[in-house]
């Protein structure tokens, strides 16, 4: 449902039309002298949201109080979900690529940690693009280029793997005198022990070995209790930066499962949404009344629907689709919904007793969590 209304509006009457819009989640468009959409944000309560452009402008940063100057009319689109206005957003977004959203937006491109290990001395560094089948290994993309810096200069602070040489020599770089360096750049026995710390890198961007993490956990503790709170939150920045890397990397690997998802969300006492997602993409959603709407109904719909899909080969992630495969990881990972994956083998079998199964376990744990 889109909402219009005339151009040429004072900020006076764009005042009045915020009032009537409607406390659920929906899309706002808010447009120039001309009707172009300069701006498309979302929102869980359309009115609240909207009406704040209006309000308090000398808190506002500049960039809002230069939009707002330029607001002479606004559209807006209603979902039933917040999930859904996240995903809408990002759609339209895409599609009209608004001049304030590109403005609004932070300039670092999406950056990705490289690391060659074909080499005696491995490096590990930080690159825009990916190349493929170059033989190096890489982790990405992540949309925060200074969260990766920070993250992959401290893990070789801490290490003290920050060698100012990227090569073999006969004499120990400078960061070596620093005691940022354990002297890799001279070979010998120590290049062992250096790539030993990359293997444990890459185990822990891959998300199978803690150890470097829980170091710098104890390394933090150990700072506080000796009262050098300046070391201890250096750690800290270092741990938040390396938890941001983690969590990226299990959205890229959840999504690129290409896993079958049925969510349920429920909107009240007797209503649900279910949603049928795969990779990045809603493959279908539709709203229903948990009393007249039979597990049974359900389940052959699911199955239906992901039968009917066709099936795509493995693809990587790209910049372009990381946005909506976060959007729908921390929808499923939250409290407001409770989903399941249906195995391929279901699918290809109709194995609807199966689904039914699941389905009934999902609506009894939400019972089961109202009731407690």
């Amino acid at each position: 449902m889109i909402k219009k209304n005339g151009g040429g509006m004072g900020i006076i009457f764009l005042k009045e039309k915020v009032k009537s819009l409607p406390a659920t989640p929906g899309v706002y468009l808010m447009k120039d002298s001309t009707g172009t959409i300069i701006y498309v944000g979302k929102a869980k309560n359309l009115n609240r949201r909207v009406q704040s452009y209006f309000q308090h402008s000398k808190a506002h940063p500049q960039k809002i109080i230069k939009l707002v100057s330029n607001i002479r009319d606004f559209e807006f689109i209603l979902t039933d979900t917040e999930f859904e206005a996240f995903m809408l957003e990002c759609k339209l977004i895409r599609e009209i690529k608004p001049l304030f959203n590109k403005m609004m937006k932070s300039p670092q491109s999406y950056s990705y940690i490289v690391i060659n290990r074909d080499k005696v001395f491995r490096t590990i560094d930080i690159t825009n693009t990916k190349l493929e089948q170059d033989g190096r290994l890489y982790f990405g993309p992540f949309p925060s280029k200074t969260r990766v810096e920070q993250a992959i200069i401290g893990i070789k602070e801490t290490f003290k793997i920050l060698c100012s040489s990227n090569k073999i020599t006969n004499s120990p770089c400078l960061n070596h005198s620093l005691g940022l360096c354990i002297g890799m750049c001279r070979g010998n026995s120590v290049i062992q022990e250096y790539n030993k710390i990359v293997d444990n890198i890459i185990g822990l961007l891959s998300g199978k070995d803690m150890a470097i993490l829980e170091e710098m956990k104890l390394r933090m503790a150990l700072a506080s209790e000796s009262f050098d709170f300046e070391a201890a939150a250096t750690y800290r920045d270092r741990i938040e930066a390396i938890n941001f890397l983690i969590k990226k990397e299990k959205v890229i690997e959840f999504t690129e499962k290409q896993q079958n998802v049925a969510v349920l969300e429920f909107l009240g006492e007797e209503t649900c949404k279910l949603f049928l997602i795969k990779r990045n993409k809603i493959l279908f959603s539709k709203k229903f009344d948990i009393d007249q709407t039979s597990v049974e109904h359900l389940s052959m719909l699911i199955l239906t629907k992901f039968n009917n899909d066709s099936p795509q080969p493995f693809k990587e992630l790209d910049r372009e689709e990381i946005d909506e495969a976060q959007i729908i990881y921390n929808f499923i990972k939250s409290s407001h919904c409770h989903y399941i994956t249906i195995p391929k083998k279901w699918i290809l079998q109709q194995n609807q007793a199966n689904v039914e199964k699941a389905l009934n376990k999902l609506i009894s744990n939400k019972i089961k969590v109202k009731t407690t």
